[in-house]
C-alpha cells in the first residue's frame, strides 16, 4: 500500500512537472508573438507617418475632387507602389475615413501593369474599432487580419494632413502574415536557447523541491526516532523505579509491622516521617519546575538514583525554558545525567552524590550536572560518536550520548564543556543562547 501511494506520488509530480514546463514554454512564446507583432505595427505605423508625411497634398487634394483614375490618381498611385517596395510591405494605400464604422480604399500602391480589383471607393476590411479611432482622427494598429480576398495580414493608418492641418485622408500599410510568420521565426530560433532554459530551470526548482521533502521526511523520522529512543528508556527506567518501589514499600511495611509489634511506635513514628520526606523531596518537583517535560524527566531520574542510594539534588531556575524544543532538552539533560548515574555508581554508596542545575538568565540557559566518580583523562575523542570511557557490554552499545548532546548544542549555536578533577568530580556545563 505504501509503494503504490510513493507511485502514484511520482507519477503526479511527474505529470505536473511536465504540464508547467510545457505552461513555461507556451506562456513564453505567446509573449514572444505578441512582442514582435507589436514590434512590427510600431516600426510600420512610424515608417507610415514618414510616408504619409511625403504625399503632395495638393495633387491628393485635386484626386479627391474628382477620384477617378487620372493622372493625379496615376501619380500618386506610383508614389505608393516605390514606397511599398521599398519597405516590402503587402498594400500601400490610402483610405476615405467618413464615418466611424467603415472606410474606403481610395488609391493602392501596385504595380500599373495590375489592372484588376482596387477599385476606387471600395469598402476596406479594417475593423471597425480601428475605423472608429481613425475617425477620430488617431492612428491605429490592427492585430492579423483574416481576409479571404487579400490573405492574412496586419494593418496601421496614420491621418494624412495638408500644410493646414486638416486631415484629408488616411495612408494605410499591410504587412503580411507571411512576413510577421518569417520574422517570428527567427526570433523564436534565437529564443529557443531561453525556451530550454526556462523548462531546465522548472526542472530543476520542481526537482530541488521534491529533494528537500524527501530529505525532510528523512530528518524527520530521524527525529522520531531519536525522540522514541529517548522516551522508550526513559520510561524502562520509571518501571524499573515502579519496581524497585514498591520492593522498597513492601520492606517499609514490614519493617513498620515488626516495629508496631514490638511496641516500639516511637520508632514506627520516626521511620514513617523519614518516608515522608522522602516522597514530599520527589513531589516537589511538580511544583517547583515551570516545564512539564523537565519535571518528568527529573523525577524519573530522581527515582532512578534512589534506586541506586545516590544522592540527587536539584536547583531550577522559574524559567520555561521555551527557546528549546522540548525533545532537544530532554535528549541533553537525560544523556547528562545517565552517565553521572553510571560514574556515580562506581563508587561506595556512601560518596555517591550528583547535583544538576538548570539555570536562565537573560541571554543564556545553563545546564550544569556534576557528579563524584572516576576521573575522566582530558580526550579530545570523547564527543566522537561510538566512542566510550566505559566497559564494553555485550549487546549494549556505548559512545551515542555525547556525541547526540553536541549535536544538539551545536545547532543552538551553544557550547559545552566537560570538567573532571583530581577530586573524583565531574562537572558537565552547556551553555544555550535565548536567542
Amino acid at each position: 500500500m505504501k509503494n503504490r501511494k510513493i507511485k502514484l506520488i511520482l507519477v503526479l509530480s511527474t505529470v505536473l512537472l511536465l504540464l508547467f514546463t510545457s505552461l513555461n514554454v507556451f506562456t513564453s512564446y505567446v509573449k514572444m508573438k505578441r512582442t514582435v507583432e507589436e514590434s512590427i505595427g510600431n516600426q510600420s505605423l512610424e515608417a507610415a507617418k514618414t510616408i504619409a508625411a511625403a504625399i503632395d497634398t495638393d495633387t491628393y487634394q485635386q484626386f479627391l475632387n474628382d477620384p477617378v483614375r487620372n493622372e493625379y490618381y496615376w501619380e500618386l498611385r506610383s508614389y505608393l507602389n516605390d514606397a511599398r517596395e521599398k519597405l516590402g510591405a503587402l498594400y500601400v494605400y490610402t483610405l476615405e475615413v467618413d464615418n466611424p464604422k467603415v472606410s474606403k480604399a481610395m488609391i493602392a500602391g501596385v504595380p500599373k501593369e495590375i489592372e484588376e480589383g482596387f477599385i476606387i471607393g471600395e469598402a476596406c476590411t479594417v475593423p471597425e474599432e480601428q475605423v472608429k479611432r481613425a475617425y477620430e482622427e488617431k492612428t491605429y494598429v490592427t492585430g492579423v487580419i483574416e481576409d479571404s480576398s487579400y490573405g492574412s495580414y496586419l494593418s496601421v493608418g496614420v491621418p494624412i494632413k495638408d500644410e493646414a492641418g486638416k486631415v484629408i485622408g488616411y495612408l494605410g500599410i499591410d504587412i503580411s502574415a507571411d512576413t510577421l510568420n518569417d520574422i517570428k521565426g527567427k526570433v523564436l530560433k534565437n529564443n529557443i536557447l531561453l525556451f530550454v532554459f526556462n523548462g531546465v530551470f522548472i526542472l530543476i526548482v520542481v526537482g530541488s523541491f521534491l529533494f528537500l521533502q524527501r530529505w525532510y521526511q528523512k530528518e524527520v523520522t530521524k527525529e522520531i526516532g531519536y525522540t522514541e529512543d529517548t522516551y522508550q528508556t526513559e520510561i524502562k527506567t520509571l518501571i524499573t523505579s515502579v519496581s524497585s518501589l514498591r520492593h522498597d514499600f513492601t520492606n517499609h511495611i514490614q519493617v513498620l509491622h515488626g516495629l508496631l509489634q514490638l511496641g516500639e511506635s516511637a520508632q514506627a513514628q520516626q521511620y514513617v516521617e523519614s518516608l515522608s520526606k522522602e516522597v514530599q523531596a520527589i513531589e516537589s518537583l511538580k511544583f517547583n519546575i515551570d516545564h512539564l517535560g523537565l519535571s518528568i524527566l527529573l523525577q524519573t531520574k530522581k527515582l532512578a538514583a534512589q534506586n541506586y542510594n545516590i544522592d540527587m539534588d536539584f536547583t531550577i531556575s522559574h524559567d520555561a525554558f521555551n527557546k528549546i524544543k522540548t525533545t532537544d532538552l530532554i535528549k541533553i539533560l537525560s544523556n547528562l545525567i545517565d552517565n553521572a548515574i553510571d560514574a556515580t555508581i562506581e563508587l561506595p554508596e556512601d560518596e555517591r552524590k550528583i547535583t544538576i542545575g538548570c539555570e536562565a538568565d537573560d541571554t543564556h540557559y545553563v545546564f550544569k550536572i556534576t557528579n563524584t566518580g572516576p576521573k575522566i583523562m582530558e580526550n579530545e575523542h570523547i564527543f566522537k560518536q561510538g566512542y566510550s570511557t566505559k566497559k564494553i557490554e555485550k549487546g549494549k552499545i556505548r559512545g551515542q550520548g555525547l556525541f547526540i548532546v553536541k549535536e544538539i548544542v551545536s545547532k543552538y549555536n551553544g557550547k559545552i564543556l566537560i570538567d573532571s578533577t583530581n577530586e573524583l568530580e565531574t562537572t558537565a556545563i552547556v551553555e544555550i543562547p535565548r536567542k
